[in-house]
């Protein structure tokens, strides 16, 4: 019996979306482990993936309660050569899992890579992130550092970039470009966009090369750079951010679910909404005192000064005597030559001057 939420209740999310979204696996993976039983909601086995969760319902995978999300996020990963890239091989030889550090929570790999080949691997907590990475339509390139046993004809390279045909199985446009011959080797540059399975490995032997070496130096806009073999490093939020803004349905991409930060105190944001503060009282006015320390009436020194600086000529009322300093008596004491010129400078030929 296919289950649902009630529809005049609030929208929920889809469960596989829910699994998906938590980092346990690939939508299309919770999908198979819904119709095999081992996905429970409320103590209730579902059968079916038609099914909406609201947060307060209780997930149950495998018996184990499902974990909180966790931000989502990315990280690039130097994949050695002799590794697969899967949660379990049937062979019991060793995967990426487990090689990666302890202190990375649940990841899945966005693709993969084959035993032999190394570099570049993309690795996120996240199902659809996942899933959108990889798809062909997303329109990223993939580019690989190729080492090649023959001796390739850059015309037979320049071809591929028309798409071919090896096996009743299509292949888009190639970009290759022929970087040096070493003896009986020769490093080749390829780009390609869909990835399909052992695509350069099945085109290069179309070409009549035989592939040696093969490593994936960059997925779309993140690049292997200087990544030491098997080390992890995560991708910035923003960086990461700026990539899928156009997918509104990845638009959290690196926000943890729970309340919004407050906004500091002296944030713009904080300021938005609140109502002006009252002006301040006005100052209380004090008693005034002379220079000689006796009280006065307000206004007076004002007007002295004024007084005294009306009776001083245009010309000499300049920056340069920014006070005028008056003697007992009310007597003005004339500024000084040195400061007779234009910003401070000396007048010209001041020292020609008559003495008083």
């Amino acid at each position: 019996m296919v289950e649902t939420t009630d529809d005049s209740g609030p929208k929920g999310e889809r469960i596989a979306k829910r699994l998906a979204r938590a980092g346990l696996c690939s939508r299309r993976e919770a999908e198979r482990w819904i119709a095999a039983g081992r996905v429970a909601v409320d103590g209730r086995v579902l059968d079916s993936p038609a099914f909406a969760v609201l947060p307060h319902h209780r997930i149950v995978v495998d018996g184990k309660p499902l974990p909180e999300r966790e931000p989502t996020a990315l990280w690039r990963y130097h994949k050695p050569a002799g590794l697969m890239t899967t949660n379990r091989d049937p062979q019991g030889r060793e995967t990426i899992f487990e090689r990666l550090p302890a202190s990375l929570p649940r990841v899945m790999t966005v693709g993969r890579l084959d035993l032999t080949t190394e570099g570049l691997l993309l690795l996120t907590n996240d199902g659809d992130l996942a899933r959108f990475l990889e798809l062909p339509s997303t329109g990223w390139t993939r580019r690989y550092r190729v080492r090649v046993n023959g001796r390739p004809d850059e015309a037979a390279l320049a071809r591929l970039a028309d798409g071919v045909a090896i096996d009743g199985m299509r292949y888009g446009p190639v970009q290759a470009q022929l970087d040096r011959q070493q003896g009986a080797n020769a490093w080749l540059t390829i780009t390609i966009r869909e990835g399909k399975n052992r695509e350069i490995r099945k085109v290069c032997e179309h070409l009549g090369l035989t592939v040696n070496r093969l490593i994936r130096t960059s997925y779309g806009p993140f690049q292997l750079g200087k990544l030491e073999t098997g080390a992890v490093e995560k991708v910035p939020a923003r960086v990461l951010r700026e990539q899928v803004a156009h997918r509104s349905d990845l638009a959290d991409i690196g926000n943890a679910a729970g309340p919004a930060r407050k906004p500091r105190p002296n944030s713009p944001k904080a300021s938005r909404g609140k109502t002006d503060k009252p002006a301040r009282p006005a100052a209380k006015s004090h008693p005034r005192h002379d220079n000689r320390g006796r009280k006065r009436e307000d206004g007076a020194s004002a007007d002295a000064t004024a007084e005294a600086t009306a009776t001083v000529p245009a010309k000499k009322r300049s920056r340069s005597a920014s006070v005028l300093r008056l003697k007992p008596g009310g007597k003005q004491r004339a500024p000084s030559r040195s400061g007779g010129g234009k910003d401070g400078r000396p007048a010209k030929n001041a020292h020609r001057r008559r003495k008083p």
